[in-house]
């Protein structure tokens, strides 16, 4: 699943599965992950993370069947602590009580109420063929035309826009929110600081604050407008919970669609089956999307703190300890999908956890499923071959899992 890294490989095979640190994101680069997280399942389903030098450990699961146990365990695990490793293992979110995403109980219902009115299918049914239409044109921009970086010249573009137009994000700031959601939430490299990744994230939350200052004074028709002036609530959102979902939002709703999407070029230019299935219309294109959600699960964990004793299988996970819910491990768990390591585009049922599972299960997943789609569907009509011209380059994150660059040419039909 990895191409191109100069870092040493882990050794999936002979690796001593106690010593694997997944808090590293150099355990994700070059490592041949499917056959480390079929350990995992079969050896240590619920696994201990030893603790580092300036951390604590925590706890991970891979199979299905308890990622989901959890994921529905609102009672007994919260995610109001933190929802992914980088906060957890602070043992704080700033977001927490504030964000969508690390609120729990009433108030996270009452916030995720109001924010389905805006994301809800039947909402954004119109917003699927505005979806289409620019990444049709963003492709017959590119398609034909000799090399280039599909991540920058495609992908970039396609869940930016959409989001951007559902928040009346002014178009000349779109891409530096891209920017900065990359710096936020994965790196390109080691050598990157978390420095840069505090900064990035600042420079969200500030551009956000001044847009709702602004929605304040002349709202629209946009998500931001409908936070600021949102009345049917126990009480008003404040500027903190404004700022956060729309940080939130513009996070949740970019990566997971530019990184899928950017998977399912570069799997289908290693899969002549699975590419002429496509071409050929032998597969549905919503079929077709759930598998490649499934392949790339972008948003490698998601994480809870128990708030109170947990006996999962023979362990016991003890009130505060971190509890981490690997997706990537659970959607290649062959107790549910049927010869999991076999990208296949017509695969059905499909019940991957790509979004999560749950009272957190995440409000964008119409958006992504559209955006997927609509890459499909522009590469089964405008494209006859996908032609690697170069070495992909692959983020450096431990939540993450996915691609910076991605060097082809597309050759027309």
């Amino acid at each position: 699943m990895t191409i191109g890294s100069s870092i040493p490989a882990l050794d999936a095979a002979a690796a001593d599965l106690a010593a694997v640190d997944l808090a590293d994101p150099g355990t994700f680069i070059g490592t041949d992950l499917t056959a480390l997280w079929g350990r995992f399942r079969a050896e240590r389903p619920v696994h201990w993370n030893a603790p580092g030098p300036d951390r604590p450990g925590f706890w991970a699961v891979s199979r299905y069947e308890d990622a989901v146990a959890v994921y529905k365990d609102s009672q007994r695990f919260t995610s109001a602590r933190g929802n992914v490793l980088a906060t957890l293992l602070q043992g704080h979110d700033s977001a927490s009580g504030k964000m969508l995403a690390v609120t729990d109980g009433e108030r996270h219902r009452e916030i995720r109420k109001l924010m389905l009115t805006s994301f809800s299918p039947r909402v954004l049914g119109r917003v699927a063929e505005q979806v289409r239409a620019r990444t049709r044109r963003l492709f017959e921009g590119v398609v034909g035309r000799g090399p280039l970086d599909f991540a920058a010249d495609v992908a970039d573009h396609i869940p930016i826009n959409t989001i951007g137009d559902l928040m009346n994000v002014p178009q000349e700031d779109r891409q530096k929110l891209v920017d900065w959601n990359t710096q936020t939430l994965s790196r390109d490299s080691a050598e990157h600081d978390e420095f840069e990744e505090l900064l990035a994230r600042n420079e969200i939350l500030l551009y956000f604050s001044a847009l709702a200052a602004e929605r304040r004074r002349k709202p629209g028709d946009d998500v931001i407008s409908a936070m600021v002036n949102a009345t049917d609530l126990t009480r008003p959102l404040s500027e903190d919970e404004i700022v956060f979902n729309c940080y939130s939002l513009i996070l949740g709703a970019d990566e997971s669609s530019r990184m899928s999407s950017i998977g399912a070029v570069l799997e289908l230019s290693r899969n002549p089956e699975q590419w002429n299935a496509l071409i050929n219309g032998d597969v549905a294109i919503e079929t077709a999307a759930e598998e490649v959600l499934r392949w790339t699960t972008p948003a490698m964990h998601f994480g809870r703190r128990a708030v109170t004793d947990v006996v999962l299988r023979d362990q016991v996970i003890r009130s505060g300890d971190i509890m981490t819910m690997w997706n990537t491990a659970a959607n290649y768990d062959g107790a549910v999908f049927a010869d999991p390591e076999r990208f296949d585009l017509a695969r059905t049922p499909n019940r991957h956890i790509a979004f999560g599972y749950g009272p957190h299960f995440c409000l964008g997943a119409f958006l992504g499923r559209t955006h997927v789609a609509a890459v499909l569907e522009s590469l089964r009509d405008l494209v006859a071959e996908i032609r690697l011209t170069g070495e992909p380059k692959r983020l450096w994150s431990n939540f993450v899992y996915g691609y910076s660059s991605l060097p082809v040419e597309l050759k027309a039909k």
